[in-house]
């Protein structure tokens, strides 16, 4: 993340709120950018959310101890007035010392920083992107909040970078020394960058979006932001508003005054606390039933979200959050109300424990105020729609979790125990829909089939040619999220071993919940080892080519890789001195392996080319390398190496076969023992 990404995410806010607002039916407008703002808003919020707890300490910190603090006038008049609270504090004698001011200006951004680098490349792109932060803290005279949610993410993204560049060349016993002195040197060059460069440039965005605030607040601009935000909460867009804008210029401003009115726009439960008791006292059906307990859970829990549905179900009440609002907002602004610090979750319990002495006329009449006018306005509304059915709360939660991109953690209160209808269509999914799925889908087809749920497809596609229309979606833990963008409507389930994943038995588990065992599968059946037809451009019938893919040229008894990138070029110079693929293919096998492993389990690895590279497969092929010492296959040892590249659907038939072997360990110690490529191939097919 750089510093015009970040602009460019924010405007992007507000480009997406003005798309989805104005009505305008175009798929890039309502979907794209929505996804787009909610990517944006997850990286901001992965980077404060995980801290909002240090955030609260500093708040509580600066309540009690700042020179207009709690503890300030109970100790006035003592012999020592304030001693041990101005020290801590950090005024009067003590000022610029103490605890409150090093934590604002160096452990909250470091924080942010390292949790951004530890998000883009674990521990090591944490610790870069810490030392980056570093530098823009101490290149700036502002709390560099924003500084740090673009060195922490530029830190861990380019040491992933560089560790790519020199994975696997580096000559055994010098690993270590490379690691620490790449970090370091990595570290201290963005450092040098950001204290130079970009801490300059944040600071003087910080100033000029802070500039912007006391505008709107000096001309009672303010309560116009709810325009935005409101709708931002209902659509998922609010991270990054909240987390992305308000959250670091809220923390500068209350650095300097004590409180941030900008800590209260996005967290004033009372517009959603008043919709919900609009629906209470004159909703019908089981919206009605309930909004009384959706209502606790959003004001004293602080889970907004539970009101969304309320909101999607009528549109037009939107208007009531927006109004409610912009009252609130207008009582604070009256009233000079802020936090010390940002309300996580939007609880009224999180609000009080950081509203300033000053601040609690001003805050309570805010949410009383807020929760009237959108109780009179949502109240108005409904009783204006003469429609004698209710919209279905249970339709309206399930179109809240599509935008949301996932399960919401409080629908089942809306929509009863949350509990699903039969599972029947479950889609193993992998990059290029050709290899790693394949098998996968074939192991987990037996167990389902043994287990009597013959009215249950099992099929695998491509990640990119799904449509969110599966009930169960099964793929690697390192693509799980980017099957959710696609399906999100759809039980995700992620696994790391193809071949004997636990997670497989879970699923049979799962459908002893969901499904009856269907009539003409009732008794546990034995697979004969065919696939069925596909539904979704997966799976084939047995044929004749399909034995036909593995030839007896392109099978190595003993193979001469000693290392897992060295394998994948030996597997794949088979398939192209067969005639199966391009040059090129063997590339796209390298860059696939670089996205998620294709070690299946059992010894066996399976290493293909990604989804675009298909145009670089001639015909279907398979090669087949044993290695008399396993391969380390990224911590995993591979004794088999099988490439593949499939045109069509040929080598699917041959790939469940080769799956029921690497389930059978008597199977796999035929191969260890096989002295010929012909026994090989009579095992495998």
């Amino acid at each position: 993340m750089c510093l015009l990404e970040y602009v460019t995410g924010i405007t992007v806010v507000v480009q997406a709120e003005v798309a989805l607002m104005s009505g305008v039916d175009n798929p890039t407008s309502r979907g794209g950018l929505r996804v787009r703002v909610q990517k944006f808003g997850t990286a901001l919020s992965n980077m404060v959310m995980p801290n909002i707890g240090a955030f609260i300490a500093w708040g509580l910190l600066t309540a009690l101890f700042i020179e207009s603090g709690w503890l300030t006038g109970i100790f006035t008049g003592l012999d020592d007035p304030n001693g041990w609270v101005a020290k801590i504090g950090g005024w009067g004698a003590y000022d610029g010392a103490g605890i409150v001011t090093p934590m604002i200006t160096y452990l909250l951004p470091i924080l942010i920083g390292y949790s951004g680098g530890r998000m883009v490349h674990g521990n090591r792109g944490a610790v870069v992107g810490a030392i980056a932060t570093v530098g823009v803290i101490t290149g700036s005279d502002v709390p560099m909040f924003m500084g740090a949610m673009i060195m922490g993410p530029l830190g861990g993204w380019l040491m992933k970078k560089l560790d790519d560049l020199w994975s696997g060349k580096i000559k055994p016993g010098f690993e270590m020394l490379v690691d620490n002195f790449s970090a370091g040197i990595l570290g201290l060059l963005l450092a040098i960058v950001g204290f130079f460069g970009v801490g300059p440039i944040v600071s003087g965005f910080t100033r000029a979006a802070g500039n912007a605030v006391d505008f709107l607040v000096n001309h009672d601009l303010l309560p116009l932001t709810s325009i935005f935000i409101e709708p931002a909460k209902v659509l998922f867009l609010n991270n990054a508003i909240n987390h992305g804008v308000l959250t670091p210029l809220g923390t500068a401003q209350a650095a300097e005054t004590g409180k941030s009115i900008l800590f209260l726009l996005e967290t004033n439960p009372g517009p959603g606390l008043g919709i919900l008791l609009a629906y209470t006292f004159f909703g019908k059906g089981p919206a009605r039933a309930s909004a009384p307990g959706a209502a606790i859970i959003q004001f004293f829990g602080g889970i907004h979200e539970i009101y969304f549905p309320y909101v999607l179900m009528k549109p037009r009440l939107i208007l009531a959050a927006i109004l409610g609002g912009m009252t609130g907002v207008f009582i604070n602004v009256l009233f000079g109300s802020g936090l010390r610090a940002p309300a996580a979750p939007g609880s009224i319990i999180a609000i009080y424990a950081q509203t300033p002495a000053d601040s609690f006329l001003g805050v309570t009449l805010s949410v009383i105020g807020a929760t009237a006018v959108s109780l009179l306005t949502a109240t108005f509304l409904l009783k204006i729609d003469h429609s004698e059915e209710m919209p279905d709360l249970a339709a309206a939660t399930a179109g809240m979790e599509a935008m949301k991109g996932k399960k919401s953690s409080v629908s089942a209160m809306l929509t009863g125990d949350g509990s699903r209808g039969p599972i029947t269509d479950i889609v193993f999914a992998c990059d290029a829909g050709m290899g790693s799925s394949a098998m996968g889908a074939s192991v987990l087809r037996r167990k389902i089939q043994k287990a009597g749920y013959g009215d249950v497809t099992v099929v695998n596609q491509a990640i990119s040619n799904l449509e969110d229309t599966h009930d169960l979606i099964v793929t690697h833990k390192d693509l799980t999220d980017r099957a959710r963008q696609s399906t999100p409507s759809a039980l995700h389930i992620s696994v790391d071993d193809f071949m004997s994943s636990p997670r497989y038995d879970e699923i049979v588990e799962l459908l002893g919940k969901t499904n009856s065992p269907g009539s003409e599968s009732a008794a546990p059946q034995e697979d004969s080892g065919s696939t069925p037809p596909s539904t979704g451009g997966g799976v084939a019938t047995a044929t004749a080519p399909a034995q036909q893919a593995l030839a007896l040229e392109s099978i190595v008894l003993h193979g001469t890789a000693t290392t897992r990138d060295a394998a994948i070029d030996e597997a794949g110079r088979l398939l192209v001195e067969c005639g199966a693929v391009e040059e090129s293919y063997v590339a796209a096998m390298h860059e696939r392996e670089k996205s998620v492993a294709t070690f299946m389990g059992n010894g066996l690895a399976i290493p293909h080319g990604t989804n675009e590279a298909k145009s670089a497969i001639v015909r279907t092929g398979l090669s087949f390398v044993r290695y008399d010492n396993p391969i380390d296959w990224k911590g995993k040892p591979a004794e088999f190496v099988i490439g593949i590249a499939g045109a069509g659907k040929d080598h699917l038939a041959l790939l469940n076969k080769i799956a029921k072997a690497f389930l059978k360990a008597e199977d796999v110690d035929r191969l260890r023992a096989a002295q010929t490529a012909d026994e090989i191939r009579d095992i495998l097919s």
